[in-house]
């Protein structure tokens, strides 16, 4: 198993220490990561919109074709989109929010970010002033006493089509264009630079969020590469002759454990870790699932994250069992669970599925504690767990802040009612 996985912690300081390949270069991660669990959020919706997290923003344009963030800024006046996403990134998330992420036992928030904020191209609809609420947003987590995970979202080109990736689109092009991809190692160059003296609060940057690799091999190489460069860039700031202390976070891209195992291990690598999302909800198949499915599902992940050989953390999952938040799968486009999604089978009425909780039945937030329960469980057999997302608008089932304020998720999140729920 890799030294990776084995770290000591080291006196007072409470950090890890990792053995390094290069000698009299020790690296000292702001977190014990292998020792302590991640327990975190995601802060979604914030610095990259999505429309089902935030439908409002979206609606009140009053145009249909404003599905993205790209589209937010291509199809408004300048003043009016900057002055919508100025009041957002006031009031979405605010230093009280990191006041209750940490009162609620966590210890880490996933922040994701475009692009955009850092480069804007020609004819790039893209609106900037994100920044500054980055570095808020690391100022308010060192206030209490958290860490944060710096996560590129989108990049030039998109990576996967989705919405959440600044551009939605039928068929991603950033792996096919080598200057959309060296356009983006100069950003993971700032973003490292940015933080490389602060790993005490952002000890891990992720540098691509879900790469589309279930499209194929064209995609996965230029993904690999990726990797190997984004290593350069994070943990070499300084140059050649030095190392930061900063984790790199690769996602596994949509591809099984088995597939990376041996991918940029110890000794020749330090400071890599990987980032699995887990969702049984985006097909017909698991919407067709009952709830004891679901929950079976997860727990049948155990295996997988505890035996791989990097630290695993599971950086997006939720509690919810099905796809009918609104716009979840693209503004105007609907459910597989309710057969409004094109081509999906009729498995149920959402009602009482998503939306605010005083519409949930006692069941179903029973249910909801079960299948949180039993991701967390499992998910802390690898290195921890970071639930998407902090809050959402109009779709409870998959808020960490809902859920604590209506039981279903506990406020110390290490309070198990079913401790043996995965057997």
């Amino acid at each position: 198993m890799s030294p990776l996985r084995s770290a000591v912690a080291v006196g007072l300081l409470g950090l890890s220490f990792l053995s390094s390949a290069v000698a009299d270069s020790p690296i000292y991660p702001g977190f014990p990561y292998g020792t302590q669990k991640v327990r975190g959020v995601n802060l979604g919706g914030w610095l990259v919109l999505e429309p089902w997290i935030t439908p409002s923003l979206f609606e009140h344009t009053g145009n249909d074709a404003i599905v993205d963030e790209w589209t937010f800024g291509q199809y408004q006046d300048y003043n009016t989109a900057h002055s919508a996403l100025v009041d957002h990134w006031n009031s979405w998330i605010t230093e009280s929010d990191f006041a209750q992420i940490a009162a609620a036992g966590l210890n880490h928030v996933r922040l994701p970010i475009g692009y955009w904020a850092f480069e804007v191209g020609s004819g790039e609809p893209y609106i900037q002033g994100q920044i500054p609420y980055l570095q808020r947003a690391v100022t308010w987590a060192g206030n209490h006493g958290l860490k944060v995970i710096v996560d590129l979202h989108g990049v030039p080109g998109s990576q996967n089509g989705f919405d959440n990736s600044g551009q939605k689109m039928d068929y991603p092009t950033w792996h096919t264009n080598s200057n959309d991809v060296a356009r983006t190692n100069n950003i993971i160059k700032r973003i490292a630079d940015m933080f490389k003296d602060n790993t005490n609060v952002v000890p891990i940057i992720a540098p691509l969020n879900e790469p589309a690799g279930y499209r194929g091999s064209d995609v996965l190489s230029v993904v690999r590469q990726y990797w190997h460069d984004s290593y350069g860039n994070i943990r070499y700031p300084y140059g050649s002759g030095r190392e930061s202390n900063t984790v790199v976070l690769l996602h596994d891209a949509f591809q099984t454990a088995s597939y990376w195992n041996g991918f940029m291990t110890a000794p020749d690598y330090q400071g890599v870790a990987m980032d699995t999302h887990i969702y049984t909800i985006f097909s017909d198949e698991e919407e067709a699932m009952t709830w004891p499915e679901h929950i079976s599902t997860v727990c049948g992940k155990a295996d997988d994250l505890s035996s791989f050989d990097l630290w695993m953390i599971t950086g997006e999952w939720t509690p919810a069992d099905t796809d009918c938040a609104k716009y979840l799968n693209g503004r105007g486009v609907g459910a597989r669970y309710d057969g409004s999604y094109s081509g999906s089978p009729y498995v149920g009425s959402c009602n009482g599925k998503t939306g605010h909780a005083s519409s949930f039945s006692s069941d179903f937030k029973r249910f909801l504690r079960q299948f949180w329960e039993a991701q967390v469980i499992t998910y802390e057999k690898g290195a921890g767990w970071i639930m998407w997302t902090w809050k959402a608008e109009d779709a409870d089932e998959w808020s960490y802040q809902a859920g604590l304020a209506n039981g279903w998720i506990p406020r110390d999140p290490t309070d198990h009612q079913y401790p043996n729920i995965c057997g």
